[in-house]
């Protein structure tokens, strides 16, 4: 948790949020929103068509761009203004063959899954002895060559948390473990998928050579298959394993964000970010991440404009290609980092309740935050003691200074469905994706209309 300086907004908020003055009080419309909220359908038959109709869209394939298609005459249907797509193009990773067997002492198969820009075997797949190391910290620490000829495995076992603060740590045996392992001379890692279930399903997500780092094979094993290869390890005897990774890179394939927009009657006032991400892996059908994202951001926008044209004009933006490591992001700040933004919002923590609010918000914005927690209390949402960072989709625009509110979504249960074939539409819990839509309308609702300037200067 971070610390507090005494003064900040975070301090002001948790002095006064649970008694507030009438005069802060939430609007009346507030209520109004967040009932009909409550009850909105849009998010739901938004990921329902999404996951049903397009179903995986790894980034910069042609399923994407179907994704793409089926977003745009969505948001067209509903009603949202200047609904267009917009290009780029970006190297595409391509999955093959991921199989695995331990040849000895023990032999049968192992569940896995490539990692995103894994290196590549050859068809016939390669072989090479287990070395084993308890952690991420361990595999650094082993000596420069020392897995010349080895395959490296890391058992980096991950622990649930409400608000998913472990993936930071444990994600690094995905993110730099494969970089690590290849400077140390291995021909492969497998890693203990970075995942808090125990079903045999692996997670895979990207990992980005770093420099100097040559290409190789890098696999996710299932959490039991990880357990399972542990054990082997564990009875002393040298431990052999027949990996097939089969991928290609392709160059300059095309990829797009989708941008639809609320109107706004103060054009110099700023534009508010509904931002999510429309690509997804290519295991399950992408229904946590991001399908509901997406029907979270326009679900909510589209109550605010039911109350009545907003202040500031309301962008939802859908993001091309978050998976492999923020394209659509970055294409979305060269095309208008430039405009005025007034605030940024990101939905990409799956569909369970928002249980906390957290801010970064100019100098002098205090009671506009105090305004949006009064609204947010009657969900359940509590006012958090850390500062807003929001996501990947946004990240080029908080690190331009754009202010950011940050609804945080319960991760007690994200991390067993991310980045596997489980991510599918039946792990959405109506109730809540509603409480999720509600959050975000007062939210937007509040901050679209807000008389403050919303701006730094």
């Amino acid at each position: 948790m971070q610390k507090i300086r005494s003064g900040t907004l975070a301090a002001l908020l948790l002095g006064s949020i649970f008694t507030p003055s009438l005069s802060l009080a939430a609007p009346a419309d507030s209520d109004a929103i967040r009932d009909a909220a409550l009850k909105d359908d849009v998010a739901w038959n938004f990921t329902e068509g999404l996951t049903t109709e397009v179903g995986p869209r790894p980034a910069g394939t042609p399923q994407e761009a179907r994704a793409r298609d089926w977003a745009v005459a969505k948001l067209k249907a509903l009603g949202f203004s200047n609904v267009r797509a917009e290009p780029y193009t970006m190297p595409v990773w391509l999955r093959g063959r991921d199989e695995a067997r331990i040849l000895s002492p023990f032999p049968q198969n192992l569940v896995l899954a490539a990692l995103g820009n894994s290196g590549s075997t050859s068809d016939k797949g390669i072989e090479g002895d287990i070395v084993y190391f308890p952690s991420i910290d361990a595999l650094e620490a082993a000596p420069a060559a020392s897995l010349k000829g080895k395959i490296a495995f890391v058992d980096h076992g991950m622990r649930a948390t409400q608000d998913g603060s472990s993936y930071g740590y444990y994600g690094a045996a995905r993110r730099q473990g494969p970089s690590i392992a290849s400077k140390k001379g291995a021909i492969a890692i497998l890693i203990r998928s970075i995942g808090t279930d125990h079903h045999r399903v692996p997670h895979t997500g990207v990992q980005m050579w770093a420099d100097g780092a040559t290409p190789i094979p890098a696999a996710a094993l299932s959490v039991p298959d990880a357990e399972q290869l542990v054990r082997i390890v564990k009875r002393g005897q040298p431990v052999k394993v027949h990996l097939t990774l089969t991928s290609r890179m392709l160059r300059d394939q095309p990829s797009g964000n989708v941008i639809a927009e609320i109107p706004g009657s103060d054009p110099a006032a700023g534009v508010v970010v509904a931002a999510c991400h429309l690509d997804s892996w290519d295991q399950g059908t992408g229904a946590i991440d991001d399908a509901t994202g997406c029907g979270i951001a326009a679900a909510s926008a589209l109550q605010v404009a039911k109350a009545g044209q907003p202040r500031r004009t309301i962008r939802v933006l859908m993001a091309g290609a978050e998976e492999v490591g923020g394209d659509g992001a970055r294409a979305y700040f060269k095309a208008h980092g430039a405009e005025p933004h007034a605030l940024a919002m990101e939905s990409d923590f799956g569909a369970d309740r928002v249980w906390r609010v957290d801010f970064k918000l100019p100098q002098g914005h205090d009671d506009l935050a105090k305004r949006i927690a009064v609204a947010l209390a009657p969900l359940g949402v509590a006012t958090g003691r850390q500062e807003a960072g929001g996501g990947a989709d946004i990240a080029p625009l908080v690190k331009a200074g754009v202010p950011v509110i940050d609804l945080q979504q319960d991760g007690t249960r994200y991390f067993d469905l991310h980045h596997t074939p489980d991510d599918t539409l039946d792990k959405v819990d109506l109730e809540q994706l509603r409480q999720n839509v509600a959050a975000w309308a007062v939210t937007l609702n509040l901050a679209a209309n807000a008389s403050e300037s919303m701006s730094a200067n």
